[in-house]
């Protein structure tokens, strides 16, 4: 069968793309090897981060790189094949993470976020979705006076650009989060006006449950080959074949293995994060996503439970669970909340997509005709999904784009 145009990876970024090009009179195929919204972006910590205005470089000081180094981090770690493996991306990473391009970079970062939370209404508004948002903001917790002043000094200047943010003194937090056990803290960060979602993979469900009723098609199934087809496009599958004019990827962590075969070798990165749900019950009841900066992770109130989400692990994405890190993110989410009882007997894991210089990859392939990226969000996928998707609509059907997407061009990485 033929369509328009297909998209390849039903997370929040290819779900949202689809529905744009349905909406907009586009014939429209999704493809995945699972339903919509089943990996990455099931997992996430559920947050639509308008506050989200700065990238996370790379530590460029050696003290900082030293206390990476022994590996018994709770924000981060690392296993060395996966180092080896991603060696020049991460060279790439450290690099970019210079202070002056850092600049650069979150200058345009940020023409990406500010769409953020009105983009999510629209389509939240057509999937009839209001049950699972809250427009009650998250609370980054500090536990060191100098890292606090400095993230309150950060937030101030974020007003500028829309972000809305209220400093919180310990009484505060505890009225706010009354069974929070706040020992150790010293102050948090209330940030107004970034949503929570109930069931990151409800939502994205949603999303695709309204791109079928506008007609458009959804086949879970697995993509074997990909190739061009006079001005368009064949998608070989383990169940059929199908035809398009236009073809985008937008299938995170996986999206490098499809375009290598086309000659595309992008410097893109996986970073793994873990989650594990808690029976939510009187004592442990929260109501906003609750954020451990200095150990790096989130305890957020999920339908299925108290959701405690890590940070990052640098490993292979075929690399057996390491339930080390979530371990340690355990020991000191116990002692702010009571947490007994498991929902799930197996702690979920899935893998970030990330760029070395810390921005997506949005627009044109540049060496195929009608072949369109939409990957590499980082931690951001979640929250960039729908804007990514009105800027691939627009690209695809010649309109005004919303966002100049120059800087999220494949050819960034051409000459490295």
């Amino acid at each position: 069968m033929r369509y328009e145009v297909i998209v390849i990876g039903a997370g929040m970024v290819g779900t949202s793309i689809a529905w744009h090009l349905q909406k907009n009179n586009s014939k429209v195929l999704l493809i995945d090897k699972k339903s919509p919204g089943s990996e990455t972006s099931y997992g996430n910590a559920g947050l639509i981060q308008r506050e989200a205005i700065h990238v996370h470089p790379f530590p460029r000081q050696p003290i900082e790189l030293l206390k990476v180094l022994p590996n018994k981090n709770t924000d981060i770690r690392y296993r060395w094949p996966a180092l080896l493996r991603y060696r020049q991306a991460l060279l790439q990473y450290w690099r970019f993470s210079a202070q002056s391009s850092v600049q650069k970079i979150e200058k345009e970062w940020q023409t990406l976020i500010e769409h953020c939370t009105r983009e999510h209404q629209e389509m939240i508004t057509a999937a009839s979705a209001e049950n699972l948002i809250r427009r009650d903001g998250w609370i980054e917790m500090h536990r060191t006076e100098a890292k606090f002043q400095a993230a309150v000094e950060v937030a101030k200047n974020g007003r500028a650009q829309g972000v809305e943010h209220h400093v919180l003194s310990l009484p505060e937090l505890k009225k706010l989060e009354p069974n929070g056990n706040f020992e150790g803290f010293i102050g948090a960060i209330h940030w107004l006006n970034s949503w929570q979602v109930s069931n990151p993979g409800a939502l994205v469900k949603a999303y695709a449950k309204s791109f079928q009723d506008m007609q458009g098609s959804i086949c879970e199934c697995s993509v074997k080959e990909i190739l061009p087809s006079g001005d368009g496009w064949q998608i070989i599958t383990d169940d059929d074949i199908f035809y398009s004019d236009h073809l985008v990827i937008a299938a995170g962590p996986w999206s490098n293995q499809l375009i290598k075969p086309l000659g595309y070798d992008l410097p893109l990165f996986p970073m793994r994060g873990y989650h594990q749900h808690f029976e939510t019950t009187h004592q442990n009841t929260i109501n906003h996503s609750l954020v451990d900066i200095d150990k790096g992770f989130v305890m957020g109130p999920m339908q299925q439970g108290v959701r405690i989400t890590t940070g990052a692990e640098m490993t292979l994405m075929e690399a057996e669970k390491d339930l080390g890190q979530l371990s340690a993110v355990l020991a000191f989410a116990k002692k702010i909340l009571p947490l007994n009882d498991q929902v799930e007997s197996e702690p979920w894991c899935g893998s970030r997509p990330c760029m070395p210089d810390m921005k997506p990859v949005i627009g044109a392939s540049g060496k195929h005709a009608n072949l369109w990226f939409a990957f590499g969000h980082g931690h951001q996928g979640f929250t960039l999904g729908p804007i990514t998707g009105r800027i691939i609509e627009e690209l695809i059907h010649n309109k005004p784009v919303t966002v100049d997407v120059s800087a999220f061009g494949a050819q960034r990485f051409a000459s490295m």
